[in-house]
């Protein structure tokens, strides 16, 4: 299954196969760091707004995909606080990854991660910013990134099948 993070709402995007889109409806509270997730209701946040079960969702896909406005090299708030929401894909403990202390899996699905990003005038910089966020996000999940994408405008990304 495709999971896809967006803040384009309506989502009007053509996708392939299995999937389920988190798009903003109505609030979402920030991660409150109070590691509930981990130790109270492991996987499950415990803060209740129906964004509680998005790190249950990622370990049940395949590939997970962000949808995007590029906000200097990085994601829109809404799609960082759903990904702040997800603590709970990772397990508390620790594991060595490329020479590098990374939480270890919860969950035994390799996650394949894509972003898509759109605004008007993306700067060289940016773009170079967000590819680097997406590879340490793919590193953080314990997954590979599969494409980092820049669109000019949200109408360009209706010509793009997921």
């Amino acid at each position: 299954m495709k999971l896809i993070i967006t803040d384009v709402n309506p989502f009007n995007l053509s996708v392939e196969g299995d999937y389920k889109v988190i798009k903003p409806q109505g609030a979402i509270h920030h991660c409150v760091g109070c590691f509930g997730c981990w130790v109270k209701t492991p996987g499950k946040c415990v803060i209740h707004d129906g964004y509680e079960g998005t790190g249950i969702v990622m370990g049940r896909c395949t590939e997970l995909i962000l949808v995007s406005r590029c906000c200097y090299g990085s994601v829109s708030p809404f799609v960082k606080t759903v990904q702040d929401r997800a603590i709970s894909y990772i397990h508390p403990d620790f594991v060595l990854r490329k020479g590098e202390m990374h939480h270890k899996r919860r969950y035994q699905n390799t996650l394949s991660l894509s972003a898509h990003f759109y605004g008007e005038a993306i700067t060289e910089d940016e773009k170079e910013t967000a590819r680097n966020l997406i590879a340490a996000n793919a590193d953080n999940y314990d997954g590979v990134v599969k494409d980092v994408c820049f669109y000019g405008t949200k109408e360009e990304l209706e010509r793009v099948v997921l």
